[in-house]
Order: structure tokens, then sequence, then C-alpha cells
């Protein structure tokens, strides 16, 4: 019905979400004026930690001690909290969350805290909780001379620069002003959508000396990167690229070994023989003791590097371990995250398993000062931190939208977890290093492991052996190989390797695809 003198939608349009400001200082005000203009959403006050303003007004809104959240919720019916605290250090986040947890609120940002701080933004901006917020420790200022010095003014290459690392290394390169930035991905959208990103970059930040180049190829194709590295000649490689997503390289391990330890023998010889100063190899700490093939092989491309850093002086070789970064593609977060938005369940491995979590930004800039302190040989590891149970991250996430956990305590509430168990090669808990007594380095979110290898003499007949093994697919073999080579590699399932473990029933017709070729080829134009 149209009402006179008012708009129509206010009678078809839902509610509007009833909100609270956390922070009544300049940033929080300036919200609520900016609110006011919204139709989607009803500013009813303020909360501050501030003790000199709770129960004083603002423009007609009250403000209110956040220790009395529960109370204030049930009273004026609200529905989300709003967070306005641009120069809170990421610990004084994390402790505002929890007090807010309990409330069942769906607490909210703003993406660019700095924007908020200038009072630069869009009602259209603010958003669901990051995952960073919900985790995040205060990052180390990183060192300038470390990121410098083995980029600026320089060629550079990275391999697998479409994935979630290799990606936001290419972002980082780029505004450290190499000479040329070459991209290497195998995945052609993956290579096209970074690309794009990085020219929308370079146009914002006015840097149009540097030359960007895509470059389509795999890591394991040694004619197409030899022709790659003789035109370029790259003085630093980051060795992005890995299959990493440990169920899908437990049932393709024939793959998986090829492109992470093949792929990294194929750069890691090339870049010798051309003159590159520094290479970085990316590795994961699934690489420590490992239970599964991922890990097994990331720790078999470092024993390689390992050995060839013994045998140059020409190119300086390291590594840098780390954990989980939040938000790659394979992590938990987006699929928890979307497992809400869809009205649960969520699933979990195991009620006890933990993994270690990391902003992807944190880890590829400690990567790259990691790199800059290497001499040659050294295994890096990033201080990842404390250890997050899976479960208690699902309940945050859930809890943080405004949502209930639906268990025996609680039957009506929102969102149920659903254990389902670990997946092949799974570990409970990830471990980030061999042996005691990590080094430490001039860097406090950075050691060294001490690490054992092994020489070209055992290293080169095991690694030709395996080769012959993946070639011929014979699965069984190469994991008895990989075994050998990596002595610390324990197994903890048995092969599942999709083309060894069919599924397929054994009655299925796959026979008659080649019954009948002259008719199958009489057809073929269709």
């Amino acid at each position: 019905h149209h009402v006179p003198g008012g708009d129509y939608r206010q009678i078809v349009e839902p509610q509007s979400a009833k909100m609270l400001i956390y922070g009544a200082g300049a940033s929080g005000r300036q919200l609520a004026t900016v609110l006011a203009q919204s139709r989607e959403m009803e500013v009813l006050g303020f909360l501050d930690d501030d003790k000199s303003l709770q129960g004083a007004f603002w423009h007609g809104l009250p403000i209110h001690d956040p220790k009395d959240i529960i109370d204030v919720v049930a009273r004026y019916h609200v529905t989300d909290v709003l967070l306005a605290v641009p120069s809170a250090t990421r610990r004084r986040r994390h402790e505002i969350l929890e007090l807010l947890r309990p409330a069942s609120v769906n607490v909210r940002t703003l993406p660019g805290l700095l924007d908020l701080a200038k009072g630069r933004f869009e009602i259209s901006e603010i958003r669901s909780l990051e995952i960073e917020d919900l985790l995040g420790r205060d990052a180390v200022a990183p060192n300038q001379a470390l990121l410098e010095k083995n980029i600026t003014s320089r060629v550079v290459l990275v391999t697998g620069g479409g994935g979630s690392i290799g990606g936001e290394l290419c972002r980082q390169i780029l505004q450290l002003r190499p000479s040329a930035l070459l991209i290497v991905d195998a995945s052609e959208y993956a290579l096209y959508a970074i690309h794009r990103q990085l020219e929308e970059q370079r146009k914002d930040a006015a840097l149009d000396e540097v030359v960007i180049i895509p470059l389509l190829a795999s890591v394991q194709d040694e004619a197409r990167m030899r022709a790659i590295l003789s035109l370029w000649k790259p003085a630093t490689i980051y060795h992005a690229a890995a299959y990493k997503h440990v169920p899908l390289v437990e049932h393709n391990p024939v793959e998986g070994l090829k492109n992470n330890v093949f792929g990294t023998l194929v750069v890691a010889k090339l870049a010798m023989k051309h003159g590159v100063r520094d290479f970085v190899l990316i590795s994961t700490d699934k690489a420590v003791r490992p239970t599964n093939v991922m890990g097994a092989s990331k720790r078999l491309a470092e024993l390689v590097l390992q050995a060839f850093a013994c045998d140059t002086r020409t190119t300086r070789f390291s590594m840098v371990r780390f954990g989980n970064v939040l938000g790659s593609s394979g992590s938990v977060v987006p699929l928890f995250r979307q497992q809400i938005d869809r009205g649960g369940p969520v699933t979990i491995t195991h009620p006890e398993v933990t993994r270690y979590f990391m902003t992807i930004p944190e880890a590829a800039q400690l990567v790259i000062q990691a790199g800059a302190m290497a001499a040659g040989g050294e295994v890096f590891v990033l201080d990842m931190g404390e250890p997050v149970r899976v479960i208690d991250l699902a309940r945050n996430m859930i809890e943080l939208s405004g949502l209930r956990v639906r268990d025996e305590a609680f039957p009506e509430g929102d969102i149920e977890i659903v254990t389902v168990g670990l997946r092949p090669g799974e570990k409970l808990y990830e471990e980030l290093l061999i042996g005691e007594n990590p080094k430490p380095t001039a860097h406090s979110r950075i050691m060294q492991a001490r690490e054992h290898f092994t020489g070209w003499g055992v290293l080169l007949p095991g690694l030709s052996r395996l080769r012959k093994a993946l070639d011929a697919n014979d699965v069984e073999k190469a994991l008895v190989l990989l075994a050998e080579l990596v002595p610390e590699y324990r197994a903890d399932s048995k092969i599942v390797d999709w083309l060894v473990t069919c599924p397929v029933s054994a009655d299925y017709p796959l026979a008659e695809l080649d019954a009948h070729p002259k008719e199958q080829a009489g057809n073929s134009a269709g």
C-alpha cells in the first residue's frame, strides 16, 4: 500500500539492524553520523571502556560499559556490534571479541582501519569479521633493509605466483620496486587473476618502471624453465609452486612428488646454472616428522636444496617453513564461513585437532626477510604463535556471527559442529621444528632449525630410482623409496591413490568405449 507522504519501501523492506558501536571516540561518533542516514542500520548507542564516558550521552545516544553487554543487548534487542577502534592492537581487539562473544550478536568491522581513522568509508564497506580479527596477534614491524636486500632493482621470479602465498609475495615484491617481476604459474586462471591485480596495484602506486611478466609454465618443464631463466636472468627466485593440500596429494601421490620434489630439483639446478644469487623455498610445518606424502615431498625438496647448498658458492639456497595461512585456498576458514552462511553444520575433523595460523601478509613478509638473512643452506622456521584448537575457531566464528552453537547443552542453538574424522595423512598436532634448541636469528619471529641432511652420494641414486618408479606409476615402490629418502616419514594411512584404489565398480562398462572404434570415429565430429 502507498503511504501518503512516506516511502512505500519502508513497509516491504526487512527490519533494520539494531546496532551498538564499540568505541565512542572520534571514529565511533563519525560512524554514528554516517549511519544516521542508513535505512539498514539503526544505531542505539555506544560501548566504551573509558569510565569517564560511561553513563553519558552523545547526541541522545547512551554510552554503556562493555561489561554490561548481555543486559544492554537484551534490553534494546541489539542484533549487531560494529567495532570502531582503529588504534587498538590486534591483541586488544581479540580481548574485545572475547567480551562480546557471550552476547550472541553479529560483530562487524570495516576493512580499512586507517580509512576509518581518517573518516573515509562507505556504509557498504561494513562487513563481517575476518578471521584475522579472531586469532590476530600483533605483527612485528618489518626490517626494511631485509625486505629490500634481494628485491629492489633486481629481476625477481616467483613460481606458483598465482597461489595464496605466491600472490602475496608478488604484491609485496612489487611494492619494493624490483626492476622486473616474473610470475610463473601452471594455472591460466590464477596467472590471469594475479597479473590483473598487480597491474592495478602498479597503476595505483605509480610504479611505472617495474616490468611485470606473466609466464604460463610448469616448474617440471625443464625446457620451458630454462628458456625463462636464460632470457630474463633473475637474481632472486621465490619457489612457492607446490601441491599442498594434504588429502589431495595423498590420493594423487605421483603428481605430488613430481611437482614438489622434481619441480624443485629442475628450478634449483637451472638457478645454479644461470647465476641466480638467492633461491628461497616456501616450505611447511608438515615437512616435520611427516605423516603424509605432501609433508614428506616437501622435506625431500628441502633435502635437495640442502645438498645443492653444500655444492655451490654461486647461489644461496634457503628454506622457510610455516603453518597454515589464514584464508588461503584449502584453509578451514573460508570453508567454515560458507558452512555458517548455509546454516551449518560446521564440520571439523577431530575435537582435539590443533593448527598454527598466521595471516598471509605477515607470512610473506617474514619469508622475504628470512631469505635475506641466508648465508646458504639454512632452514628457517617462522614463529607461528600459539596453536589454536580448530573446534574453538569454529565456535568463535559461529558466535561472532550472532548465532549460537547447537549441542547437548543448548539443543535450540542455530548451528551444529559435527566431527567427521581425520582424513588420510592428517595429524592431530602440527610440529614446527625438528630437533631441539632452534637457533634465534636477528628477527624475533624467525628461528633457524638445526637440520640433518643427506649428501648427493645417497640422494642422487635414491632420486633416480624414485623418478623411475613415478614414471612407471608404481605407487607402492615410490612410497617405499620416499620413506628411505626421508627416514622420519611415517605414513599413517594405507595407499589411497585413486589410480590404485579405483572406486568405480568392476562391472562399469568402460570396455564398451573401446569396443567399436570405427563407430566411435564416425561419430567424433559430433
